[in-house]
């Protein structure tokens, strides 16, 4: 009799305390423990055992976790999701950050291309003259590069000094031409004075003038793509907070303490959390739109005297005029100089130094004629076709992590927080800080700082972006971002619970176990959960387990005799 009783104590005990985690289910917590490297075997205990220390986990079953490996645990849910959001920018990451080196490498190829033409045509030209003019040309374009990269040059200055330093040339070579070269100081006599007699006639205004507007619409693409790479550098080191960093557990890894270590989290379910925590960022999606719009709109805007390419390439042109004007109005050029400065003073002619290179080439002007000049228009173009289809990222992250990544499939068992279940039953919030407020997983407080001064760095370049604040030449130092420091820096809420007090800056680890890239162009399928609740009765319809019946029955069968036991005494 008494063996008999306490086997259906035993049974009982079984029941009401762990028939999900039996010694075997215990042992594959194990082995998922080790394999995801959470934390050192020792955590775990050697049997099923009371959960009352767990803080987030806690069941009226017995449970395979200790309060160490809750711990753990949280840890590896928070570096779990910090790796998919890391994964999933990856490709909208790559491709500003490509088209950046891309954008700096056809500018520079530009310049070269552009001061070779310039040389070219003046070589042909203007004969021994464009043998000396090599030199200011050169500086010209070193100053205009120097200018599009983010240097900030005055283009007026710039342009200034470039024909300051012409004018003794084309005096010495074309308006007034001797035995010999007029002397340093002669020279620096004529280069001083020609700003009062304006040898160039307009072509040194126009040229300053379309170089300025021009680059102003360059500097301020590759400022923008800067900007936008900080966005992402923000959002993937999004620092969670513990509210949080507790219901990632309680999605993750609290199944495993009941044994469940294959279950995933109903889609309702998941969309509360990850929405939750992904509330801020979400705050993004309205000023990533808008600077997507506001990039092609600035590239539409890049035409004429905005083209940047056509800008440069026609810089040959611009300086034969102005070279032609001066021949042109050489006797009017010639007197006002000879009053400013006197007679020319020429070196000794045994003295002069032969400044033309005799194995410096003519450069025939047929190699260097483009058979297009649109190279930047048309990296523009195919850069914007592919960063339209990120466009909802940010609006669109929380429902695309659970739908690719996280979440129970429609039609299958879930995880709802406290047991495996056919639907998630409570309500599924929007996106955004607003909606949160009816949120039954995740409290959010407010909106993160971080977040907050990430957004209002983009509203300041999509109003430069539209031309509403358009600095004068140029002058773009008011959305400097730094040099992506902001990988350093966190946002949340963050306290020394699983030690997030002393993280720092730098790169981040990837350590991506089971995740995959989110494809681009997914984003925008899934968007219609961006503006409606995730309706319940859809939310993975599932059928019960039929071994968790089976299993019932074969308890039932089993205790049914110590109650029949029972009744008999």
């Amino acid at each position: 009799m008494c063996d008999l009783w306490a086997n259906c104590v035993f049974f009982l005990a079984c029941c009401s305390g762990l028939c999900v985690g039996s010694p075997n289910r215990c042992d594959e917590v194990r082995k998922v423990f080790q394999l995801r490297q959470i934390g050192p075997n020792q955590l775990l205990p050697l049997s099923p055992r009371p959960g009352s220390d767990l803080q987030v986990c806690m069941s009226k079953n017995l449970t395979c976790c200790t309060k160490k490996m809750e711990e753990k645990y949280q840890v590896a849910a928070r570096r779990d999701i910090q790796n998919l959001l890391q994964t999933s920018s990856s490709g909208l990451k790559f491709l500003i950050s490509r088209n950046v080196a891309a954008f700096h490498d056809t500018f520079e190829a530009l310049i070269r291309q552009a001061e070779n033409h310039t040389n070219a045509v003046l070589q042909e030209s203007f004969g021994d003259m464009a043998d000396q003019a090599v030199g200011p040309v050169q500086e010209l374009f070193t100053d205009i590069s120097l200018f599009l990269l983010g240097s900030e040059l005055n283009v007026d200055d710039l342009v200034q000094r470039f024909f300051d330093a012409l004018f003794p040339l084309v005096y010495n070579h074309l308006i007034n031409p001797g035995l010999s070269d007029i002397s340093p100081g002669y020279a620096e006599c004529v280069r001083s004075s020609s700003r009062d007699v304006r040898p160039f006639g307009g072509v040194r205004s126009l040229l300053a003038d379309q170089i300025a507007r021009s680059g102003v619409s360059g500097k301020l693409l590759l400022q923008a793509l800067h900007l936008g790479i900080e966005v992402i550098n923000t959002t993937d080191h999004l620092q969670l907070s513990r509210e949080c960093r507790r219901a990632l557990l309680k999605m993750h890894y609290c199944p495993h303490c009941q044994g469940l270590t294959q279950s995933k989290p109903c889609m309702g379910y998941c969309l509360n959390v990850m929405r939750g925590c992904l509330a801020s960022m979400a705050e993004i999606d309205t000023h990533w739109r808008e600077f997507v719009r506001s990039l092609e709109g600035l590239s539409a805007r890049m035409q004429g005297p905005q083209d940047l390419e056509q800008v440069l390439l026609g810089v040959h042109t611009l300086l034969h005029d102005a070279v032609g004007h001066a021949q042109k109005n050489g006797p009017r050029l010639s007197a006002q100089v000879h009053k400013l400065c006197g007679p020319p003073r020429r070196r000794p002619v045994q003295s002069v130094s032969m400044q033309r290179s005799s194995s410096r080439a003519s450069i025939p002007l047929k190699a260097l004629v483009r058979a297009s000049g649109d190279s930047l228009a048309i990296r523009r173009r195919d850069f914007l076709n592919s960063l339209r289809l990120y466009r909802t990222f940010y609006g669109g992250l929380a429902d695309q992590l659970c739908v690719s990544e996280l979440a129970s499939g429609d039609g299958l068992s879930c995880w709802n927080g406290t047991d495996i279940v056919k639907s998630y039953t409570l309500r599924v919030v929007g996106n955004g800080i607003k909606a949160q407020i009816a949120n039954p997983e995740v409290k959010v407080k407010g909106a993160d700082p971080v977040i907050n001064q990430i957004i209002d760095k983009l509203k300041h370049v999509n109003q430069l972006l539209q031309g509403k604040s358009i600095p004068k030449l140029g002058s773009l130092d008011q959305i400097e971002t730094g040099s992506g420091d902001t990988e350093g820096r966190y946002s949340g809420d963050c306290d020394d619970e699983d030690g997030c007090g002393g993280s720092g800056g730098g790169e981040v680890k990837r350590k991506v176990s089971r995740v995959s890239k989110l494809s681009p162009d997914v984003t925008g399928d899934h968007k219609h959960h961006h503006h409606h609740h995730y309706p319940p009765a859809d939310d993975s319809e599932v059928e019960g387990r039929s071994r968790s019946l089976g299993l019932a029955g074969a308890i039932w069968v089993l205790i049914l005799p110590c109650f029949h036991m029972l009744l008999a005494l």
